[in-house]
């Protein structure tokens, strides 16, 4: 697991994230605003958002590597609020998260 932490708002660093994500040719499926879904219901949460990236060309690759893998397709990228106010990122890497299918497609 990969824990980076900053002392920067969760909207910034979730922006620099995204252009970052963009520039490496990947792609954000989702992004899921957690702090803003429970506005909605009149609860007021610290920073929490979750960013799901990939590319359909690696969706492509990890279906003919072993189909059961689309189990961990998007990766996830957690961005939330800690207890110390810092925003925190957490992610696992692509090798990480598909080390368990022992392909080398």
């Amino acid at each position: 697991m990969m824990i980076l932490k900053f002392n920067l708002p969760a909207d910034e660093v979730v922006a620099a994230l995204k252009a970052t994500i963009e520039g490496a040719n990947m792609r954000i499926v989702s992004h899921i605003n957690g702090q803003a879904n429970a506005a909605k219901i009149g609860k007021n949460v610290p920073a929490d958002q979750i960013l799901e990236v990939f590319r359909p060309d690696f969706a492509v690759r990890v279906w003919a590597a072993y189909k059961p893998a689309g189990l961990d397709i998007p990766l996830r990228i957690h961005v939330y609020e800690d207890e110390d106010k810092h925003t925190v990122v957490q992610y696992r890497t692509a090798k990480t998260v598909f080390a368990p299918y022992q392909s080398s497609g």
